[in-house]
């Protein structure tokens, strides 16, 4: 996927259940007493992108997202809702459960993708799903296409959209196709026709694999 993308321009302000990354980042950093320097060697981001962030000026990819989850050694939906951190050491009960409500959930708006993230208030998941409302009308606009630990399951619950990989020709996907796939594998969803196009994206990225090397990890642009 592209590197840092765009602040988006589309609309007006966020809904009130947008989240900011940029501030849940910068408590984070105050919490621990981190500068933005310590952050940058751990992530292998710019401070410059960092700083960026934090103002609020760009947004970051799911990709660059997870390599901040991994630097900072938390789970990745700490990112999505300003919770307090899971306790260190404790033993994760059995039975646990999550309910989102439709129209719930943070959301993240970027220049390719809008994501709304059900189920973030449980930490630790073995799954990650997300919502999908993607923006972008050919894989040029696209860029490099996206990489990430574990494996994906994607359903197309409205519009079309044409599925992008490494290995495979474009297929065209509609409502009620889906497609399930290794996620370290370069892929990327395209809208088809002026209408919208939303996903369910299940993906199978664990507190493990957030933490293993990401494939390659490029550096940002200053």
């Amino acid at each position: 996927m592209s590197t840092a993308n765009r602040s988006p321009t589309r609309g007006a302000s966020a809904s009130p259940t947008d989240t900011d990354p940029g501030e849940v980042l910068r408590g984070i950093r105050t919490e621990r007493g981190m500068t933005l320097a310590e952050v940058s060697k751990r992530t292998g981001m710019p401070i410059s992108t960092l700083s960026k962030v934090e103002t609020g000026k760009i947004s970051l990819s799911y990709e660059k997202l997870m390599r901040l989850s991994r630097g900072l050694d938390i789970d990745i939906t700490r990112l999505f809702a300003a919770s307090k951190p899971a306790s260190a050491g404790k033993s994760l009960a059995t039975g646990r459960r999550t309910i989102t409500r439709a129209g719930d959930g943070p959301r993240i708006r970027t220049a390719t993708y809008d994501y709304v993230y059900p189920s973030a208030d449980l930490l630790n998941k073995s799954l990650n799903p997300m919502i999908i409302d993607v923006q972008v009308r050919s894989i040029a606009e696209f860029g490099d296409m996206m990489r990430h630990p574990g494996e994906e399951y994607a359903l197309v619950l409205e519009g079309q959209c044409e599925f992008h990989c490494d290995l495979y020709a474009p297929s065209l996907m509609s409502t009620g196709d889906s497609v399930y796939f290794d996620g370290s594998m370069g892929h990327a969803y395209v809208a088809v026709g002026d209408g919208p196009c939303r996903i369910l994206s299940i993906c199978s990225a664990t507190d493990a694999d957030l933490k293993s090397v990401l494939n390659p990890l490029r550096k940002d642009p200053e």
